[in-house]
C-alpha cells in the first residue's frame, strides 16, 4: 500500500458552474471579482471530499493574459483573492497544502504561440515572486512543449518553493506532448531542473494512462489529473476561446474516472486528482476507493 497525495479537481469551471455565469475567455478569473466567496467554498468542498491539496485559482491570472481583457490593473487583487481563499479553506479544514497554480502564458494547448524560454522566464518571474511566500509548492500546469516548460521552470528556480511540473499530452497519443514532441524527450529537462514531481494533466484519461507508462521511468514521484472532455476541439484553439465549445464526456462519471485513477496508482503514481470537468464527487469517489484499497491519503 502507498501514501497518496489526493489533489483537488477543476477550480475555474467549478466556479463558473456554481456562479451561473456564461462562459467567457476569462471565465475563471472574473468570477473572483464578482463572487469571491465562491472560491473558498469550492476549496472547502474539495477538502471535504478527501483532497489534501488546494490549488489556487491563478492558472490564468497572468499579466500577459489579463492585458487582452482589460484586467491587468486587477492582477494583485486577483492573486490575493485566489491564494487567500485556498489558505483559508486549508486552515479551516485543519490540514493540507496550497499549490500555487501557474499556467501557460497566453493560451492552453497552444505551444506554437509561447515565447522563447528566456522571455517566458522573465514574464513568469512576477507571478512566482507574488505567490511563493504564501504557498507550499508551485504547480506548473498544462505545459504542452519542452520550450514552454523550460521557460516556466527557469522562473520557478529563482524562488525557494518545491516545484511540481505537469505536462498536457496529445488526446489520442499519450506518448506525445501537444507540440508533437515525444514525452520521453522531457527527461533531460527533468534532470536539469529537478522538479520534485512530474505529472500529466488536462488530457483524456486514456491518453494519461499511456503517458503514465512513460513518466514512470523518470525516477521521481509522478502522477496525473485528467480532464473530462471528449477532446480539445479546433474551435478551442482559436483566439479568445470559451469552454462551452468543448464537449463534456457523459461516460466519465465519478466511478469510471476513479477506476482510471486506481490503474495509474497500480502503475506507481502517488499523486492523483482531477482537472476540467472533474468535480468534488469524483474526488470523493477516488478517496473512497483509495481507502478501501488500503492506501493512505496524505
Amino acid at each position: 500500500m502507498a501514501n497518496i497525495t489526493l489533489l483537488d479537481g477543476s477550480i475555474g469551471q467549478e466556479l463558473v458552474n456554481r456562479s451561473g455565469d456564461s462562459a467567457t475567455p476569462f471565465w475563471s478569473t472574473t468570477v473572483m471579482l464578482d463572487k469571491p466567496d465562491l472560491v473558498a467554498q469550492v476549496h472547502a468542498d474539495y477538502f471535504s471530499s478527501g483532497a489534501t491539496v488546494a490549488t489556487t485559482n491563478t492558472y490564468t491570472a497572468l499579466r500577459e493574459r489579463l492585458k487582452t481583457g482589460g484586467l491587468e490593473d486587477r492582477l494583485i487583487e486577483l492573486w490575493d483573492t485566489a491564494i487567500n481563499a485556498a489558505r483559508d479553506a486549508r486552515d479551516a479544514h485543519g490540514f493540507g497544502r496550497v499549490a500555487a497554480s501557474i499556467g501557460p502564458l497566453f493560451a492552453s494547448y497552444r505551444p506554437d504561440i509561447c515565447p522563447p524560454a528566456e522571455e517566458a522566464a522573465r514574464l513568469y518571474a512576477e507571478v512566482v515572486e507574488a505567490l511563493s511566500p504564501r504557498a507550499d509548492f508551485l504547480l506548473i500546469e498544462t505545459m504542452s512543449s519542452i520550450e514552454q516548460a523550460e521557460g516556466a521552470l527557469r522562473a520557478a528556480k529563482k524562488g525557494s518553493l518545491p516545484v511540481w511540473l505537469s505536462f498536457s499530452v496529445d488526446d489520442f497519443d499519450g506518448t506525445k506532448l501537444r507540440s508533437g514532441e515525444a514525452l520521453s524527450e522531457t527527461v533531460s529537462l527533468i534532470e536539469r531542473h529537478a522538479p520534485e514531481a512530474v505529472l500529466i494533466n488536462c488530457s483524456r484519461p486514456e491518453a494519461v494512462s499511456e503517458a503514465i507508462a512513460v513518466i514512470s521511468r523518470f525516477g521521481i514521484p509522478f502522477g496525473a489529473y485528467a480532464n473530462g472532455f471528449a477532446h480539445i476541439s479546433e474551435a478551442f484553439l482559436e483566439d479568445a476561446p470559451t469552454v462551452d465549445v468543448l464537449e463534456q464526456r457523459s461516460d466519465l462519471v465519478p466511478d469510471s474516472y476513479a477506476e482510471f485513477v486506481m490503474r495509474w496508482i497500480d502503475g506507481g503514481a502517488t499523486i492523483v486528482g482531477g482537472c476540467c470537468e472533474v468535480g468534488p464527487a469524483h474526488i470523493q469517489e477516488i478517496a473512497k476507493k483509495l481507502i478501501a484499497a488500503g492506501h493512505v491519503i496524505v
